[in-house]
């Protein structure tokens, strides 16, 4: 496990992120996420959660004008718009889920499980996949850990979407990745796999002390399955604090009159999650302090 368990997995100060000579997507984001935390990444399309979550991954660069830093265990990852010789480093200890899975549709879950090993075997053994017994048996278990073992010779393609994503957590558990940032998901599961998906991901918060961040549409799993908040809204963090110091108020205003009907999803039991927080003289989420 990389640092120790009072430290900060994620660092971000004064992330700001341009496309093209259009508004910025993010506007000197600032957060910081402890390891061990499991947070949901909340707010309406095209408020940046993406774009942060490809920033903090290393698949985005903050703009180069700003004095903006990224920050993974510790190591310095970006500072001004430019990647650091640790960002190679800490590449095998985060892994992204993406909402639509990423998988090899022609190789066998097994083989698409195992491209998690590729940062941590030589560059030949992974140019020709050539893995080792170990590394198969860690593959095999990291299946069985999300109940897919009795699927491992099975072509991508024939599974649904649903186990598709568990076989992409499963290569995140083969990666040993310390890191999870997941990207929407569940976007396009039905609600059943989308149950199962989001209770392996906080099993693995839950057991291994794995960091995970999620990108989160549908509130009721944020409730039930992060014990923080992190909401964004038109490239600022607008409330970052627990679970259940989120009120239904603050959702309508994040995203409309509806977000009073995601607000009622089951919640749980918050403990030491810390304290919410408001940007200073930010009136959009009265009720979150």
């Amino acid at each position: 496990m990389l640092g120790n368990a009072l430290g900060n997995a994620i660092e971000i100060s004064g992330a700001r992120k341009t496309f093209g000579q259009k508004e910025p997507v993010l506007k000197n984001v600032a957060l910081e996420i402890r390891n061990g935390e499991i947070v949901a990444l909340i707010g309406p399309s095209g408020s940046g959660k993406s774009t942060l979550i490809r920033i903090i991954a290393g698949l985005e660069r903050i703009d180069r004008n700003s004095a903006g830093a990224v920050s993974l265990f510790g190591q310095v990852t970006q500072r001004n718009g430019r990647t650091t010789p640790e960002q190679r480093l800490m590449r095998r200890e985060i892994s992204v889920i993406f909402q639509q899975f990423n998988l090899v549709s022609r190789l066998s879950l097994l083989t698409n499980v195992l491209v998690g090993r590729l940062g941590r075997v030589s560059f030949m053994r992974g140019t020709f996949g050539v893995f080792s017994k170990a590394d198969k048996v860690t593959a095999l278990n990291a299946l069985d850990r999300v109940g897919m073992l009795h699927l491992a010779r099975q072509r991508a393609s024939t599974l649904s979407g649903g186990q598709q994503q568990r076989g992409a957590i499963a290569r995140a558990l083969t990666q040993e990745a310390q890191l999870i940032l997941a990207d929407e998901p569940i976007a396009s599961l039905d609600p059943a796999s989308a149950e199962t998906v989001m209770e392996t991901l906080s099993s693995i918060n839950r057991e291994e002390g794995v960091t995970v961040l999620i990108s989160l549409h549908q509130i009721d799993h944020a409730f039930k399955y992060c014990t923080r908040i992190v909401a964004l809204k038109d490239g600022e963090v607008i409330f970052d604090g627990p679970t259940n110091d989120i009120a239904p108020e603050d959702l309508a205003d994040l995203y409309g009159i509806e977000g009073l009907e995601l607000a009622h999803g089951p919640r749980k039991p918050v403990d030491g999650a810390g304290s919410s927080r408001m940007v200073a003289g930010d009136s959009r989420l009265q009720g979150a302090a």
